[in-house]
């Protein structure tokens, strides 16, 4: 297993410096100033490849950009309007550019809208720590009263709505603001210019897609790319929806095994593959994650490890993100089995048996409660996280731990 650590470029707050003390061994970046549907161009592909490579002090950092998270799917290619045939054109030549930089694995997403969605972006634990948390209720409260979506009450449950009712009420002003801007946050743009107009036209657009048509969407998209990242020797992975379920009328197609056999099945090339998310998937207590990975793992060619505690067993209930080994997840089943792919792919003489992954979000702690870095992004709480997965990783390698298997 390949550890890697996402890096946000030279604002990040943990620095190539930090990565390096860390002995991560590769990073997880991308060029998040070029405009959504853009060519990545080959100098800046080279300058942030160069800051990768150098530390504070200019001395070779040792590190190299191993994958890309992500290259950005647009608007217009998951609705298939305005410019979508130019900006999947601008995609393939992206990724020829990045291939040819030596960069051979692209993660991305086809979530309509949202890239991910929290309710508290620095809930406090029993312990001090903060983490991001989806409260169902809360949610609710949102797209009731807060977004007066159009057609929200159908989506819920009676006892929901009364539920989001009293805590909506009992909301202070502020509070109205920041769980605004919280939910506001996983949408184009900033939390600060985005008003609930805007976000209610940028839903508007989605009224007539359903999960099917976004499905057929995504499978007209791989069938239009993963050819052409077969030949060039890249590999693509769809990062799961986060969270796993309908939010806001959206539809979601990437939350269940069933989702992504689909989607692999519908375009059988080994370039197209999976992005395998154990947070994101994990809060579906009817997800198998180990059972996932041993089932497809083939095609899975990068890995979030993370864990969510789930407040409610349902579809769509309440959860938060736990620490790394205290979640739902049993986290030793998963690395043992993404272990065994491993085994199975270096029997087969593959060259990317080395899987890549990174120790996705955090709790904050220590001095992270201080920094003010990126939501899920803290130094010290992913060191922990990545310190618990080496621990299993060097476990489950040992020799005694292979001759008791």
């Amino acid at each position: 297993m390949r550890q890697t650590w996402r890096w946000f470029g030279p604002k990040d707050l943990c620095s190539i410096d930090d990565m390096r003390q860390a002995d991560v061994e590769g990073v997880v970046s991308a060029l998040h100033h070029v405009p959504t549907g853009a060519v990545w161009m080959p100098e800046e592909i080279a300058r942030r490849q160069a800051e990768i490579a150098t530390m504070t002090d200019g001395a070779p950092s040792t590190l190299t950009w191993d994958v890309v998270e992500s290259l950005p799917v647009s608007e217009d290619i998951k609705r298939q309007s305005g410019e979508w045939r130019d900006h999947i054109a601008n995609w393939k030549t992206s990724m020829r550019h990045l291939r040819a930089a030596g960069i051979e694995v692209i993660c991305y997403n086809f979530m309509p809208i949202l890239d991910w969605t929290r309710t508290d972006l620095a809930y406090r634990l029993p312990n001090g720590a903060t983490c991001m948390r989806f409260d169902a209720v809360d949610f609710a409260a949102f797209d009731l009263f807060i977004l007066e979506r159009a057609g929200a009450m159908e989506g819920y449950s009676p006892d929901i709505v009364e539920a989001a009712r009293e805590r909506f009420a009992a909301m202070s002003d502020g509070r109205k603001a920041e769980l605004a801007g919280n939910v506001v946050f996983g949408l184009p743009g900033s939390a600060e210019a985005m008003s609930m107009d805007d976000v209610k036209r940028h839903l508007a657009r989605y009224d007539r897609i359903s999960p099917a048509t976004l499905r057929q969407h995504l499978v007209d998209f791989l069938a239009e790319v993963s050819p052409l990242a077969e030949e060039i020797g890249m590999r693509l992975c769809c990062h799961p929806d986060d969270p796993p379920f309908p939010l806001l009328g959206l539809p979601r197609i990437m939350s269940t095994e069933a989702d992504y056999r689909a989607v692999i099945e519908a375009v059988d090339i080994p370039a197209n593959g999976i992005t395998l998310c154990t947070g994101s998937l994990g809060a579906r207590a009817d997800n198998d994650l180990p059972g996932m990975m041993d089932r497809l793992g083939s095609r899975v060619h990068f890995l979030h490890l993370r864990n969510v505690a789930l407040e409610e067993r349902h579809l769509g209930g309440s959860f938060h993100e736990a620490a790394h080994l205290e979640g739902n997840t049993d986290m030793v089943a998963m690395i043992a089995a993404i272990l065994a792919e491993e085994s199975r792919r270096k029997a087969a003489g593959r060259a990317d048996w080395n899987l890549p992954f990174r120790p996705d979000h955090g709790q904050n702690i220590l001095d992270d409660l201080n920094r003010g870095g990126q939501p899920g992004y803290p130094s010290i709480g992913r060191l922990k996280g990545l310190a618990e997965l080496r621990g299993i990783m060097t476990a489950l390698s040992h020799p005694l731990a292979r001759a008791a298997q």
